[in-house]
């Protein structure tokens, strides 16, 4: 597709469409808070619960990329 391989296309979907689907979860959550008129605490506990989950499997990308590296 347009020159270029599966895996390049793949790899660029994981990583930048990941990144940007991430990042428009954590604008819904902010979103949640502000129509729920949550304040800040509020606000705190919705992106410590929702957002774990994201900060989890971003985590999990980083330990596996190092890991990797030092085979």
């Amino acid at each position: 597709m347009f020159g270029y391989s599966e895996e390049q296309f793949a790899w660029f979907g994981m990583t930048f469409g990941l990144g940007a689907f991430m990042l428009y979860m954590v604008f819904i959550i902010l979103n949640l808070a502000r129509e729920s008129k949550a304040g800040r605490f509020g606000t705190f506990v919705l992106l410590l619960g929702l957002g774990l989950g994201l900060v989890g499997f971003a985590a999990k990308g980083v330990i596996k990329f190092f890991l990797s590296g030092i085979e």
